[in-house]
């Protein structure tokens, strides 16, 4: 079965970095849309970054504005892993992060992992 496992966080203070991982399983790895979303307690879920890959190499990433300049999402596809890279983080970038695979021919995402918890001090 599909399993998407998380890595990486921890506790970090303000302005420092983290990067936390997602490897996959049990699917073609390169067919799949690869997102990072949050969860602050008491909020919603929110997305915070995504990466496609097509079949020329060309990787595509899109962002929310809260992480523009501030993080980077790559992949790797041998690895079947997805990476984001969060610097300068602040305190309100505390959430558990979960990483999600869509199909890329899909409307919705179709896996998700357990999450990992980031928590940046002040």
């Amino acid at each position: 079965q599909v399993q998407l496992v998380e890595s990486g966080g921890g506790l970090v203070q303000a302005g420092g970095s983290l990067r936390v991982s997602c490897t996959a399983s049990g699917l073609t790895f390169s067919n799949y849309l690869m997102g990072w979303f949050r969860q602050a307690p008491g909020k919603e879920r929110e997305f915070v970054a995504s990466i496609k890959w097509t079949d020329g190499g060309i990787f595509f990433a899109s962002y929310a504005d809260s992480a523009k300049g501030r993080f980077t999402i790559s992949r790797d596809n041998a690895k079947s892993t997805v990476y984001l890279q969060m610097n300068s983080l602040k305190p309100e970038d505390t959430a558990v992060y979960y990483c999600a695979a869509k199909y890329v021919l899909g409307s919705q995402y179709d896996y998700w992992g357990q999450g990992t918890q980031v928590t940046v001090s002040s």
